[in-house]
């Protein structure tokens, strides 16, 4: 601006015929303008003068000519660029010095472009999509198999067990039964239907039974106690003649000495060692 007519707000000099600056209603010659007033400059340190254009950032300024990337010295004037530990670098240096990686492409994920963080890695947003069906992932629930990413339905397509009773997906856990996979809570006693799991069973015809329910329907009785005989554990019993024994129950019907690797003698349905059967 000139001016006919004011004076100087701080050195009272006049104005006619000068340049001069207004701040706040004031006018001020240049140089008392560029004394109170201006920005130093960032790069260079020198005032900002009022005739010079001040470009800003977060508070810093700069002269146009000295508005520039801090690694290759091209000018960042309406050009895009990054911030790294105060100084100003365009984007392509911010990316060969700074940039992460795409996990799936390799490629540099730009400054300002969106990425996608999973497990420690990043992905360009276009990259980060299901290894089946090619569809975006973003924030959806996802499941990782050999490195690969898969929404769940594709997962569950090409990958679930499903489970051999209700024929659903098994998610997580799951039991293995005759090599098919159960849920847990769907393999039960085909008798009372407990869940078995986590508990000891016994196998009829291909089916699952607990204890108490194969003991109550198929175990045989021990013609000594009348109590059941089960293999569970391995314990040992004798039979003969369609009667069976618990191995600690062959014993000498009248001296109660043990039968187990011993010759024996029969009474109608008692049996006896040869002293007893002979006496």
């Amino acid at each position: 601006m000139t001016s006919n007519h004011t004076d100087c707000h701080y050195c009272l000099q006049s104005l006619r015929g000068r340049k001069y600056a207004l701040r706040e209603e004031n006018t001020y010659c240049v140089t008392c303008y560029d004394n109170l007033f201006a920005n130093p400059c960032e790069e260079c340190k020198q005032p900002i003068e009022c005739d010079s254009k001040d470009l800003s950032y977060k508070g810093r300024h700069w002269h146009e000519k000295c508005f520039k990337c801090t690694k290759c010295s091209r000018s960042l004037v309406e050009k895009p660029f990054a911030a790294k530990d105060e100084f100003l670098l365009c984007t392509e240096c911010y990316s060969d010095e700074y940039s992460s990686k795409c996990f799936h492409c390799q490629k540099t994920i730009m400054p300002g472009s969106r990425k996608m963080e999973f497990k420690g890695s990043s992905w360009h947003e276009s990259c980060f999509v299901c290894q089946y069906c090619q569809q975006p992932l973003g924030t959806k629930p996802l499941i990782t198999k050999d490195n690969e990413n898969y929404c769940v339905p594709c997962f569950e397509k090409q990958f679930a067990h499903r489970c051999y009773s209700c024929k659903k997906v098994i998610t997580s856990g799951g039991v293995t039964y005759h090599d098919q996979p159960w849920h847990k809570e769907c393999f039960v006693c085909s008798g009372c239907r407990i869940q078995l799991s986590e508990q000891k069973f016994i196998s009829k015809d291909e089916y699952p039974y607990c204890v108490d329910c194969f003991n109550k329907h198929y175990a045989k009785k021990c013609a000594s106690c009348k109590k059941p005989i089960t293999a569970l554990g391995g314990a040992k019993f004798i039979t003969f003649e369609e009667r069976q024994w618990h191995g600690e129950c062959f014993n000498c019907v009248k001296c109660s000495v043990s039968l187990v690797g011993q010759g024996f003698l029969t009474r109608q349905d008692d049996v006896l060692c040869h002293e007893c059967g002979l006496a």
